[in-house]
């Protein structure tokens, strides 16, 4: 192949073997520097918006040259990895992802920029049971009581959700003393997995921590007057070094952009 008549355009032609040469290192020399200068943009995030944000990062960083560095933990507790505790003790962080009361407790405390937070998805409890076994019908308040009386065995998890499952909805439901005995929660561990080792007959969660489980179908979500909503929200760091790259981070997740990807992880979009 001739190499003499290598021509980029007028202004800058590489017109010999070595001249070439130089060409090449020096856009190779460019394109190296221009990786070492990208932005940074380090994200906390908890694991209910795990499924979105692993498909919608790669996404983001497409589009606006931004690396995401992502450090996982729970939006509460006091676990090595919790994000309140990374705060404490000093992790740089330009963006929270989190669930939006936490959230909240950590602008009062001085760790988010005040007025920098925004909502993006709700997250809605469901049941699933174990591929394969009968779906049971919870379309409605009596539906699911009937469920839940009929059902061998019960599980739920130790987060909010669960906390209200336990705690609320068997009572609004009239039928905590009938199911104490056969329902139990679930520490440390996604229910769905004890649900497809058949462990448990049902089991509830968040519907957005259901669907990756392999082993279960979700059945639905609780129906509405007995719902509870797990907002996730969004929310810039007090000491960023990158708050633009934060906040353009945010408005994607917020955007209609965003939406689907959202939507198809079981959690519902609040993009307007």
């Amino acid at each position: 192949m001739e190499t003499e008549a290598v021509n980029i355009n007028e202004k800058t032609t590489c017109t010999s073997r070595r001249a070439l040469m130089l060409c090449v290192l020096g856009w190779a020399w460019f394109g190296t520097m221009a990786a070492a200068y990208a932005d940074e943009v380090r994200v906390m995030i908890s694991g209910g918006f795990a499924a979105a944000y692993r498909e919608l990062g790669p996404q983001f960083e497409h589009t606006s040259g931004d690396t995401l560095v992502t450090a996982w933990g729970p939006s509460m507790g006091t676990t090595q990895n919790a994000i309140p505790v990374r705060l404490a003790r000093g992790e740089p962080a330009d963006v929270l992802i989190m669930v939006g009361y936490a959230l909240d407790d950590l602008v009062k405390a001085g760790k988010v920029v005040p007025g920098s937070k925004v909502d993006f998805a709700r997250s809605p409890i469901g049941m699933a049971v174990r591929d394969g076994a009968p779906k049971p019908d919870i379309h409605s308040d009596d539906a699911l009581r009937r469920a839940l009386l009929d059902a061998k065995s019960i599980a739920y998890s130790d987060s909010a959700s669960g906390v209200y499952v336990g705690n609320e909805l068997f009572k609004k439901l009239g039928i905590e003393d009938q199911v104490k005995d056969k329902s139990r929660m679930i520490p440390a561990e996604p229910v769905g997995n004890v649900v497809a080792r058949g462990e448990a007959e049902i089991g509830f969660q968040q519907v957005s921590e259901l669907l990756p489980i392999k082993g279960v179908t979700v059945v639905g979500k609780l129906p509405d007057d007995v719902q509870l909503y797990t907002m996730f929200s969004a929310g810039i760091a007090t000491g960023s070094k990158d708050p633009a790259g934060a906040a353009a981070l945010i408005r994607f997740l917020a955007s209609p952009a965003a939406a689907s990807v959202i939507r198809k992880t079981g959690l519902e979009p609040l993009a307007q």
